[in-house]
């Protein structure tokens, strides 16, 4: 997760602050949290990428969760900020985490958008 224009040490707590939020919102609503910032390495053909939650939800589809914080909408909301090439590194990491399942669990790409106070839950927010 990353805050829109965080850099340093500032940046990486309001992230970090705004995920905690997040899974707990979630969580709140009957999803179990898995694993919290699941990374793949960046190679030489990767460009690597980060799941900030990985989630299950009532029925056992797996939710992958972006987390999006804005505190203004000067360069619109917290979920226009999940662009293409996000999606696709989303995507990319998804795959990845679900090469560790011999019959891989359905699943959704979900974006938790936190602009100000508002939290917005996009469930099957895009399509892998």
């Amino acid at each position: 997760m990353k805050a829109a224009g965080a850099t340093g040490a500032t940046g990486a707590t309001t992230g970090t602050a705004a995920e905690d939020r997040a899974a707990a919102w979630l969580q709140a609503r009957g999803l179990v949290l898995v694993q919290r910032n699941y990374r793949v390495a960046r190679g030489p053909s990767a460009r690597g990428g980060e799941i900030d939650l990985v989630m299950r939800d009532r029925d056992g589809t797996l939710v992958f969760v972006e987390v999006r914080q804005r505190r203004g909408s000067a360069h619109g909301g917290a979920a226009a900020s999940v662009t293409t090439a996000k999606q696709r590194r989303l995507v990319l990491a998804a795959r990845h985490y679900l090469l560790r399942f011999a019959a891989p669990p359905p699943c959704r790409f979900d974006v938790l958008a936190i602009d100000g106070d508002s939290l917005t839950w996009l469930q099957a927010a895009f399509d892998a």
